[in-house]
């Protein structure tokens, strides 16, 4: 049973009461039957405080390699092929097959430099003593039983080189009594208790000094997420050009904002439960415009503005659905209709918030994510227009080549996709999608025919991970992500190159 610190502390206190000093650790532990590790903990407890002094020695020793370890019980690899080879002599083909691969080839060439074999032609071995001594073996024994200093220089030097030995530097301490030696050792108390203060106990005992120039825990600051950083930045550019926030505080939408006031039909597979998160309690939403509802059910089954309408049997019970809102355009439509309600002024809207999607969970895909969203409102918009807002907004970032390609989204016409040439891949990849708000959803909220919109947008996750060069959107956003990113990431400079 292995003896404890205080067991070992109470024993190398009381020699030292009636010896002067240790000289070797290492031999009072063996001596004591401890173990040298933990003798030499207790030695560097009592000397830190004060009980001892101690200086440290060292020795160096040779110990046996695991090869070695097998040659001190079986015989070194030259042993091994002379006791194989018969007085009549064998064959070098049979003999290889007696031995091991690695002993047939060390102790064969061994056995002939010591002259103990030799090969006549047609490859047959014979002995040329009659009997060996297993000098090798005999050494190894020595080392392994700590009587190395009897094996000759040259022998030492051999078996290192057959890395039959490897070398070990042994620290121990020789000690004596220090300035605050006393046969026990009574720890400071850290703490002046009730039951000190009670027992009178404070008058003798010893407490620890207190440090008052010490320094306590560091503190931490709060960090700013890659994400935050990179929407700080979207927000700037976007207040920069004259745009406004617009309330994005309402996780929960109905079906009506969130796809019937877009012109989005009923049907669609977007508003399927496999791409929507529906909700239980509270279910479904009951206070709506009501004049404003009609106008989209009319909008929807019959048509107007120019439109023929999808031609269904619009129902209000699909309408009245609570849901996670899938993009952010439930705001827009909220926002453009309000504006409606009051004389109408040109206006310019942006958006960055978190939208909610049913989807499969991967490394480029999140069930939530961030949708950044732009608008402008105004009389007399074209595609124009629009091309030459996304040309500022993207000049803004730093993104100066772009390409747009026609699309289709149920409530822009004409819609585009916008295309950025990545210098880094070289090749144009996808940043954004864009288009004008259809008629059929901006008159039935009550805006002028003369007025358009036109809108953009992208997601927030995807510039962020290609600026901090991310590939696993899992490692930026969800309880995976590693703390020590968030406390690390660099400042954020769209735009700059």
């Amino acid at each position: 049973m292995a003896a404890t610190a205080m067991g070992i502390e109470e024993a190398l206190l009381l020699h030292l009461q009636s010896h002067a000093a240790i000289v070797d650790s290492g031999d009072w532990a063996a001596r004591s039957s401890f173990d040298h590790g933990a003798v030499m903990d207790v030695i560097k407890s009592l000397q830190g405080s004060g009980f001892v002094e101690a200086q440290s020695i060292k020795r160096n020793s040779w110990i046996l390699t695991a090869e070695g370890e097998s040659y001190a019980v079986r015989g070194s690899p030259e042993f091994q092929v002379f006791q194989a080879v018969p007085p009549e002599g064998i064959s070098r083909v049979e003999l290889e097959k007696k031995l091991e691969a690695s002993v047939f080839k060390i102790g064969t060439g061994k056995a002939m430099k010591n002259k103990w074999l030799e090969s006549l032609k047609g490859g047959t071995l014979l002995r040329k003593v009659q009997g060996v001594t297993d000098e090798v073996k005999l050494q190894l024994l020595e080392i392994r039983d700590g009587q190395h200093v009897e094996v000759p220089d040259n022998a030492i030097t051999d078996l290192k080189n057959r890395k039959l030995i490897e070398s070990r530097t042994w620290v121990g301490y020789s000690l004596k009594k220090g300035p605050k030696y006393a046969p026990k050792r009574v720890k400071p108390a850290t703490d002046l208790t009730r039951e000190i203060l009670q027992s009178g106990e404070w008058k003798e005992r010893e407490f620890k000094p207190y440090n008052y120039k010490a320094l306590g825990q560091p503190t931490e600051g709060g960090h700013l997420h890659p994400l935050l950083k990179v929407r700080t930045q979207f927000r700037s550019i976007f207040l920069e050009m004259g745009f406004e926030e617009m309330p994005t505080n309402n996780f929960v939408e109905s079906s009506f904002w969130n796809f019937d006031a877009l012109f989005q039909p009923q049907m669609h597979p977007a508003r399927d439960s496999h791409d929507t998160f529906f909700l239980k309690a509270p279910a479904r939403t009951h206070k709506l415009p009501e004049d404003y509802l009609e106008r989209v059910r009319r909008t929807h089954e019959e048509g107007g503005y120019g439109s023929i309408g999808y031609g269904y049997d619009w129902k209000r019970d699909e309408a009245e659905k609570n849901l996670l809102r899938t993009h952010t355009t439930a705001v827009s439509s909220r926002m453009l209709y309000k504006l409606a309600q009051d004389k109408f002024v040109p206006k310019r809207y942006f958006s960055i918030d978190r939208v909610f999607r049913n989807e499969a969970v991967d490394r480029t895909h999140l069930a939530e994510f961030h949708q950044i969203e732009g608008l402008v409102c105004d009389r007399g918009l074209t595609l124009g227009d629009l091309i030459g807002v996304l040309n500022d907004f993207f000049s803004r970032l730093g993104i100066k080549k772009l390409r747009f390609k026609p699309a289709y989204n149920p409530y822009t016409e004409p819609s585009m996709e916008i295309f950025s040439y990545h210098e880094t891949l070289k090749k144009w990849v996808e940043v954004g999608n864009s288009g004008m708000f259809r008629p059929e959803m901006l008159q039935p909220m009550g805006l002028p025919a003369d007025v358009s919109v036109i809108a953009w947008g992208l997601s927030l996750e995807r510039p962020t991970m290609i600026l901090y060069g991310i590939d696993n959107i899992r490692d930026l956003f969800g309880h995976k992500v590693d703390l020590k990113l968030i406390k690390s990431n660099p400042i954020c400079r769209l735009g700059i190159h």
